[in-house]
């Protein structure tokens, strides 16, 4: 599989988001996505259901939404969003600033938020991904996942 910084396209990313709420971020993070031309526009919807059958948010004010198994089939590739909310939303009752939405053909989103949860459990990592402000930065964090295909 990719490295994380490989599913990232530039049309995915948005560090100044605002939402007024879980699911307006959920769909801001869908959107990306589909904007990326990883999903199809119904992807979006899976994603609210997945949410409401199992919370996303994950802790330290990062929420990693991505869709059911029926949507599976509105994948056209592997990818990731990523969407900071400087000013953070209510997730549940949790405080979340960063949403990063996945997309995954198969059984792919396993492995995806395996590697993002590793990734996030490294606390110096998980501060520099909640502080990152540009791309390029994003994608060499995103670089460093202990994948093995680099």
């Amino acid at each position: 599989m990719s490295s994380l910084a490989e599913l990232l396209d530039e049309r995915s990313v948005d560090f100044a988001a605002a939402a007024a709420g879980r699911d307006e971020a959920i769909v801001l993070a869908g959107e990306a996505l589909v904007a990326a031309g990883a999903v199809d526009s119904g992807y979006v919807a899976t994603m609210l259901e997945r949410e409401l059958s199992v919370p996303t948010y994950i802790g330290e004010g990062v929420a990693i939404p991505h869709g059911t198994l029926a949507g599976k089939e509105l994948v056209h590739r592997d990818a990731l969003s990523f969407v900071r909310f400087p000013d953070g939303v209510d997730w549940g009752g949790q405080r979340a600033t960063i949403a990063i939405g996945i997309a995954a053909k198969g059984d792919g989103h396993v492995e995806l938020l395996s590697r993002l949860a590793v990734l996030l459990l490294d606390e110096e990592k998980a501060a520099a991904l909640r502080a990152v402000e540009d791309l390029d930065a994003l994608r060499d964090l995103l670089a460093d996942d202990g994948s093995d295909d680099d």
